[in-house]
């Protein structure tokens, strides 16, 4: 099944029209505005499209680049990633 992406992300997506996002091709943009942005609903919505270790890993790897302060700390503590030494 073809998932879209929430509308109600729009405005944290100005620069791309959200009909042309891809789930797996774009993941690294939608896990990124929607960690930083997302609501409840729309957090539930991003961790059925993508697994628990996708977004744990983007998490890894990004969070630093695309998270600012207290989100990235925040997403290290829920996701169980331990803090760089």
């Amino acid at each position: 099944m073809l998932q879209s992406i929430p509308s109600s992300l729009t405005p944290f997506f100005q620069e791309y029209d959200l009909t042309q996002l891809r789930i797996q091709q774009d993941s690294s943009t939608i896990i990124e505005r929607t960690l930083r942005f997302g609501t409840r609903s729309e957090l539930r919505w991003l961790f059925s499209t993508y697994s628990l270790e996708q977004v744990s890993h983007w998490v890894q790897k990004w969070g630093r680049f695309g998270l600012p302060e207290p989100h990235l700390s925040f997403w290290k503590l829920i996701l169980d990633i331990e803090e760089d030494k």
